[in-house]
């Protein structure tokens, strides 16, 4: 009863919160302007030939061309900058993300560190890189134009687009993490994990996306049996997020259990677990987000399963699960390499990439022809 309590008190607080701070014009301006500022420093530290390799113009195909696997990419590497030039670029990623996702995105660039230990390839090598991620700008950056970025390597793409007096396009978003749990251990199923060189790695005990999983298997241990027959899709999880590095996102049925039909315990879990992934976002952002799916309905939102019931590494049988709604998708997977390798993302059903941004902007704007 104590704990029903709080969740309401918890979810009751952040809904008057949120309503008490909808993203508002200045916000918005002040993350379009503070992104704006820092692109532009970014570029001033670039010589004549890093600016060529760093811009495309913004309507290349370039731009819609993303992975999250290992793979030589367009752009300017971190390998190929200076700490001058280093700096300056991860500035432009924080003015996309919160702390959280800050630390995300600088945490999945390190866990190449440690997959550089668990492969057994040298220091220098530079297939698992930290520094194997590349900035890329799309257009001009300008106050007057629309204009997109994008920071992009193994097991993470970013993609942000800003237009006059609009707050920020922010999606496709992967977060991915090999291995999600390190930690020398003989029981478990990810057999490398038994490696003895792991137990001198700083990194040794990290669980990057401990609370997307935690959160996501809280809630579906609270379900009763009728719940379960609808959250449940399939007794097997899938071997890939089912979106994966599409243009477009699209799964034909919105199957799950609607957040309408869920007890006020069970939506507080819901809305916690789906913040998890909102809160990556600066806060205004985030803010826009929501502000999205409000409109869309919340009670709309659907929470799905597939593959094991249990947490249980040792196992290695592997988990799906997804939020899905009439303007957002965020997909979690972790089956591969025994169910310790993680993938998630988010997609803007209407607006992945900014294209329903860039459409308004050139139908009341004097340019012609499409973006």
């Amino acid at each position: 009863m104590i704990r029903l309590l709080i969740f309401c008190l918890v979810l009751l607080s952040s809904c008057v919160s949120h309503r008490a701070t909808t993203t508002s014009p200045t916000a918005e301006k002040r993350v379009k302007d503070d992104m704006l500022d820092a692109a532009t420093a970014f570029m001033q530290t670039l010589s004549p030939e890093q600016q060529r390799q760093v811009t495309y113009p913004l309507a290349d195909e370039e731009r819609y061309n993303w992975h999250y696997v290992p793979r030589e990419r367009k752009g300017l590497s971190m390998r190929n900058m200076t700490e001058t030039q280093r700096q300056a670029a991860m500035t432009l990623l924080k003015t996309g993300l919160s702390q959280q996702g800050y630390e995300r995105a600088t945490g999945i660039m390190d866990m190449e560190n440690v997959l550089r230990v668990i492969d057994n390839r040298p220091p220098n090598d530079t297939y698992r890189d930290p520094t194997n991620y590349s900035f890329t700008i799309f257009g001009n950056p300008a106050a007057q134009e629309p204009w997109s970025w994008r920071v992009e390597g193994h097991h993470l793409s970013l993609h942000f687009l800003s237009r006059t007096g609009k707050v920020l396009a922010q999606t496709p978003t992967f977060f991915g993490i090999n291995p999600a749990v390190l930690a020398f251990d003989s029981t478990m199923a990810d057999k490398r994990m038994q490696n003895p060189r792991i137990k001198d790695l700083p990194q040794k005990g990290k669980r990057l996306f401990e609370r997307e999983t935690d959160l996501a298997f809280d809630l579906l241990k609270s379900l009763n049996a009728d719940q379960r027959k609808q959250v449940i899709v399939d007794a097997v999880a899938y071997p890939e997020i089912v979106t994966a590095n599409k243009r477009k996102a699209s799964i034909e049925r919105m199957d799950g259990l609607k957040l309408a039909d869920m007890t006020k315990e069970q939506r507080a879990m819901f809305m916690e677990l789906l913040q998890v992934y909102l809160k990556n976002y600066r806060i205004t952002l985030a803010k826009q987000q929501m502000d999205k799916l409000e409109q869309a309905g919340l009670d709309n939102l659907r929470f799905a399963w597939a593959g094991d019931l249990t947490p249980e590494l040792s196992v290695g049988k592997g988990w799906y699960y997804r939020i899905h709604g009439p303007t957002i998708l965020i997909e979690y997977d972790n089956t591969q390499t025994n169910a310790n390798h993680i993938h998630t993302v988010v997609r803007d059903l209407t607006n992945d990439f900014g294209e329903d941004l860039l459409q308004e902007h050139y139908r009341n704007s004097a340019h012609t022809g499409k973006p």
